[in-house]
């Protein structure tokens, strides 16, 4: 799914010890930083990535605790599931390649990990593109009932482990299914080949446990690191586009353009003809509206 391009794996240090993270390397130019969602790994980009390399050189990483990426287990504040510790892995990485500087575009998860990345490290990011998400804290914040019956696992996950680790090993594909496919686009929008590399990885040993730690980290340090920044009146200084669907619940449930103009100082955004999965429901559209902005 991505000819031409290099599988490497980098060692990154923190409070969990040595982690080894996962990526695919390709293409030439700028640096540019892909990061996913939830329960997928770097393969959400398979449709875009060829292209994406025509232009840049194009970093896909599978984040701590998913794919084929370390998996450690959860300390108890959680905090080596931050999106403070996940956005540190990725500037180890991109700085290995030799890149101090880059682009970032982001995925669910993954924009919230860049969102972090953004904040911590002003200087290494030069522009980001989020896809589908509203601003953690907000999102938390306005929680209302039709966002909660959307995004159940939001609230399912943060139990205390191991109940929904063991609920979610019993029968991984299920829980694969219900979570992706029950989204406004169902499976349609994903190939066998990257359905079954998703269930691969959420086989794997320790994955149900780094999913749930990144949403555990998510409903209680994150939040304290963005309150922290609010109060301070840090925010994101690069350029930002905010991009969802207008099929998804984001959309439907909360203001996104409106929450990113809060804590990003220069972002513009709209929604797309998509559910949330927009780099496999509509790439070409992706593609038309982010080359532009991330080139420019």
């Amino acid at each position: 799914m991505f000819e031409g391009f290099t599988e490497r794996t980098f060692e990154c240090e923190d409070v969990s010890g040595k982690i080894r993270i996962h990526a695919v390397v390709g293409g030439q130019g700028p640096a540019l930083l892909l990061l996913h969602g939830h329960p997928q790994t770097h393969v959400i980009w398979h449709k875009v990535a060829g292209e994406l390399a025509k232009h840049f050189t194009v970093v896909a990483t599978d984040l701590r605790g998913y794919g084929d990426s370390d998996k450690p287990a959860g300390l108890p504040d959680h905090s080596n599931y931050s999106k403070r510790a996940m956005a540190a892995d990725q500037i180890t990485i991109m700085r290995a390649l030799g890149f101090e500087r880059f682009r970032v575009l982001a995925h669910d998860r993954g924009g919230r990990v860049a969102h972090r990345l953004a904040l911590d490290h002003p200087q290494a990011v030069e522009k980001l593109v989020t896809l589908d998400i509203a601003p953690t804290l907000a999102m938390y914040a306005q929680t209302n009932e039709a966002f909660a019956r959307a995004y159940y696992h939001w609230f399912f996950l943060i139990r205390p482990a191991p109940f929904p680790e063991t609920l979610i090993e019993a029968d991984p594909a299920l829980y694969l299914r219900q979570t992706m496919g029950t989204r406004s686009a169902g499976l349609a929008p994903f190939t066998e080949a990257a359905l079954a590399e998703y269930l691969r990885c959420l086989q794997l040993p320790g994955a149900a446990h780094g999913l749930c730690e990144d949403y555990r980290a998510s409903a209680g340090i994150d939040l304290e690191h963005d309150r922290a920044d609010l109060e301070a009146g840090r925010k994101v200084e690069c350029e930002m586009l905010a991009l969802w669907g207008a099929e998804g619940a984001v959309g439907q449930c909360f203001q996104p353009l409106e929450e990113w103009r809060k804590v990003a100082r220069h972002v513009n955004g709209h929604a797309l003809p998509s559910g949330h999965y927009i780099a496999e429901e509509i790439p070409e559209r992706l593609l038309e509206e982010v080359l532009p902005f991330l080139k420019s």
